[in-house]
């Protein structure tokens, strides 16, 4: 179960941003190319259809073939770096923050840490502690994955030097505002609807078939991520749209571009010129990597191996040499 638990020893805050960090090291990995997709999507001001000839990108497939044939194999993984460096440090500040306010919670209130409600006011509030915290590598990582060929940042040195000298401090943190507005619903109903769906999961499924915990993990982790994601995707697309201000000649080649003066014009604008549907551009890339990165996180941390030294059942958990007992809890970043 993510969260505090009374009833069981914790792992310590240490290991939890440990753990966290290298769930998200790892599923970064397998999900950067749906990622860069994803992006391209967002970016692009013509409607995503064939009949359209003005469009770069149609959909998936096509997009795929074209980014493969256009610029190799390693544009997939354009702006893998700084995203790894997000992962990473979003994933441990987010875990030890949501760790810390549980435990708080029950500390300090009548509240249950247990409790969905509670899960999705702690869950938002430590993911807009870790996005305050990783926001320059966001922006970094967007404009790697949205630039095309020939490159305008050649590596992350150049990228953050020429940032800071031509467009200052502030462009780190370009797309902020809809980043903070997105991320408390998305990352709380993220550990909401994962609780829901496991106390149903637990309901439904009778007791003598709860054997498959990892694959109950990976279905509700997964169908979690999928609804949160849906929930705030136009705000995604916002902050995608904002991140790339002053950065049009690395996207010339790739279509029209906009200039927006801030958060609400550049709902004005993509609501005016692209209609609704213009919010929710690249969203299929996107479900299927919240569904992907969600579930594998919780299959992978909810579920740990059970090493021989950690078969002593001791109620619901497992009792290490130590006599501690193990238990772990996370969840992911979109």
């Amino acid at each position: 179960m993510v969260g505090y638990d009374p009833e069981a020893k914790c792992v310590s805050t240490v290991e939890a941003a440990a753990a966290g960090s290298a769930s998200g090291l790892v599923t970064r990995v397998l999900i950067s190319p749906l990622d860069v997709l994803k992006i391209r999507f967002q970016l692009q001001i013509e409607q995503l259809s064939s009949r359209n000839p003005t469009a770069k990108y149609h959909g998936i497939l096509q997009a795929a073939q074209r980014i493969f044939q256009e610029e190799g194999l390693g544009a997939f993984w354009k702006g893998h770096v700084p995203a790894q460096f997000l992962s990473i440090g979003y994933g441990a500040v987010q875990f030890m923050a949501f760790e810390g306010l549980t435990e708080l919670v029950h500390h300090v209130t009548p509240y249950s840490a247990r409790g969905p409600l509670v899960h999705l006011v702690c869950g938002g509030l430590a993911a807009c502690t870790a996005t305050v915290a990783v926001q320059p590598v966001d922006t970094l990582r967007t404009r790697f994955a949205a630039q095309g060929e020939p490159k305008i940042y050649p590596n992350l040195r150049r990228a953050v030097v020429t940032m800071y000298q031509v467009e200052g401090p502030r462009t780190f943190y370009r797309g902020l505002t809809p980043t903070l507005i997105a991320i408390f619903p998305y990352a709380g109903l993220q550990f909401f609807f994962y609780n829901i769906l496991q106390q149903f999961s637990e309901w439904v499924i009778p007791a003598e078939g709860k054997n498959g915990g990892n694959i109950k993990n990976l279905v509700c982790g997964s169908c979690a991520g999928i609804i949160s994601k849906t929930l705030t995707y136009p705000l995604d697309v916002v902050k995608k749209r904002l991140q790339v201000g002053g950065f049009e000649q690395a996207r010339a080649a790739f279509g029209q571009v906009r200039t927006y003066r801030g958060f609400l014009d550049c709902l004005r604008q993509i609501r005016r010129e692209e209609g609704p549907g213009g919010f929710f551009k690249g969203l299929s890339p996107s479900v299927l990597k919240a569904a992907f990165s969600t579930g594998l996180v919780f299959f992978c941390l909810l579920e740990m191996p059970e090493l021989p030294e950690f078969r002593q059942p001791v109620g619901n958990h497992l009792l290490a040499p130590s006599g501690r007992r193990r238990r772990l809890q996370f969840c992911w970043r979109h």
